[in-house]
């Protein structure tokens, strides 16, 4: 199938190289995908799995209902995308191959360019990172309302990154509205 991308950012999704998407079915398979694809790369145990899955309303036979969930992605995503470990499963990717990963290494990239005086690459990088955000993070897990919290944070610290970035550029007129009305919106904030 190629290199296939993974959306995790707004409804979960998977893009062929070609753009096209991979028909995943229904919520418990998109939400299955996004427990994979936020920890790319990594063992996610099959009791894990089934608990940020199903939430508060588990199956009567998780282990079971978990297998042929598994072997529904495995089926959609074609063979090697989904890796049976010693103790669950695990999405075969590195990090970067997930949208909300990409955001965060390009995010934190940029604001280290800024940091070093290089509002430019810190501009490219963060706008880079900008366009991958999609609302809201994380949409198809049942219970993920501190996870994407936490990213709707790092999001608004791209953003402020990025308006630092116009400033130090001289573009004073694209960073000052936005920075006004996020000092408006959180006053404590430093």
């Amino acid at each position: 199938m190629g290199a296939v991308f993974y959306r995790v950012l707004g409804t979960t999704a998977a893009l062929r190289p070609d753009g096209s998407a991979v028909p995943l079915g229904g919520a418990r398979l998109r939400a299955l995908l996004t427990v994979l694809a936020v920890r790319a790369g990594r063992s996610v145990s099959a009791t894990v799995l089934a608990d940020e899955v199903w939430g508060a309303d588990p199956p009567a036979e998780p282990q079971a209902a978990l297998q042929a969930l598994v072997g529904r992605l495995r089926r959609a995503l074609g063979p090697g995308a989904i890796v049976s470990e010693p103790a669950g499963y695990r999405l075969d990717v590195p990090p970067d191959a997930v949208d909300l990963h990409r955001f965060g290494r390009l995010a934190d990239e940029g604001r280290a360019a800024l940091d070093a005086g290089e509002p430019a690459r810190a501009a490219g990088l963060l706008d880079e990172a900008l366009a991958l955000w999609a609302e809201p993070p994380l949409a198809d897990l049942p219970e993920a309302e501190a996870e994407a919290r936490h990213w709707t944070e790092r999001l608004r610290t791209a953003r402020t990154a990025r308006w630092a970035a116009a400033l130090d550029l001289g573009h004073a007129e694209e960073a000052l509205p936005p920075l006004t009305a996020l000092c408006r919106a959180h006053p404590l904030d430093r």
